[in-house]
């Protein structure tokens, strides 16, 4: 395998640096990259010749050119969330040429963790009241935020969607003290925090100061915080999203915040993206919302490279790939 050429097929539009990263580490391999490299892994990707003619995708390769190639053997896709390749037909056609397919959640997960920290740091903290008071008013509303602010230290969150974003999120709130709750379709018994399902969430709920939404999309996913389920919080609560806007029925979260039902809500996702400038949740009460940056770092394209990279090395050995999904 060491001595093997192969036929590396790439679209994703990397930044010079980080091109020329690739271009000078793939060895004695092939670089074929698209003529329409995407710039965005949200962006719907072409059918290409070229990706079925390949040996290694590298990128978001149109999922029927995976199912369609006989030659493929290996899918590295530059992002963390892989929705559109989560069907049993693309799972079938991997397995049945014995091909894999692996992602970069690990590129993302400290700083998706960081970014659920900071949430939860400026919520307690109240620091976007006091960039309120701030601008335009110039006010120094002592008495309000010495009244509101809190510690997170004793408070109770419950994170949904318990893979290596909320593991990170566990590390870094571990100073805090305070009382985690993860939840998954299936309790592995591994979990460095207690862990349930979500049958047995759903009565926690009333518990969280913190609801921490993780959650893929997918089939199982998609409407996932009901009307029911943010019906559960207490009021005081803040709900957060850095997973995917639609495991969130949205109008009823802005109901919910109109009505002080919950307290307030962080969102890196919302559904569409990007969120139209007219759309009611820009709005909405004490809800805040960053525009899908929650992954984002500095260095983060070579941070990619370099990830493939690695995990090219490892399926020259025969070695087993990180971030494995099929």
């Amino acid at each position: 395998m060491p001595d093997a050429s192969l036929t590396i097929y790439c679209n994703a539009r990397f930044a010079e640096d980080a091109s020329r990263l690739l271009r000078e580490s793939i060895g004695h391999h092939r670089l074929v990259c698209s003529p329409s490299m995407l710039q965005s892994n949200l962006t719907v990707p072409a059918q290409e010749p070229a990706a079925r003619d390949a040996d290694v995708l590298f990128g978001q390769p149109h999922p029927d050119d995976v199912i369609q190639s006989q030659r493929v053997r290996w899918v590295h896709l530059h992002s963390a969330g892989y929705t559109r390749y989560d069907r049993d037909d693309l799972r079938q056609a991997l397995r049945q040429r014995g091909a894999l397919m692996t992602n970069s959640s690990s590129v993302f997960d400290d700083a998706c963790a960081q970014h659920v920290l900071a949430f939860m740091l400026a919520w307690s903290r109240r620091l976007p009241d006091a960039l309120l008071a701030q601008t335009p008013r110039h006010e120094w509303a002592y008495q309000q935020l010495r009244r509101d602010v809190r510690v997170l230290t004793g408070e109770t969150g419950i994170i949904f969607g318990f893979g290596a974003i909320a593991r990170r999120l566990v590390e870094l709130l571990a100073p805090f003290r305070m009382n985690l709750i993860g939840v998954r379709r299936q309790v592995r018994g591994d979990e460095p925090i207690r862990t349930v399902t979500v049958d047995d969430a759903d009565a926690l709920l009333p518990q969280a100061d913190h609801v921490i939404n993780v959650l893929p999309a997918g089939p199982d996913s998609s409407g996932f915080f009901t009307a029911a389920r943010l019906g559960r919080m207490k009021p005081t609560a803040a709900f957060y999203n850095i997973g995917r806007g639609d495991t969130v029925d949205q109008p009823t979260l802005i109901d919910a915040l109109t009505s002080k039902r919950i307290a307030a809500a962080y969102l890196d996702v919302t559904t569409p993206e990007p969120l139209p400038p007219t759309d009611p949740l820009w709005s909405a009460p004490n809800c805040y919302i960053t525009p899908h940056v929650a992954g984002g770092h500095q260095d983060e394209q070579r941070h990619l490279v370099r990830h493939f990279l690695d995990n090219l090395r490892r399926f020259e050995r025969g070695h087993q790939l990180a971030d494995r999904v099929v």
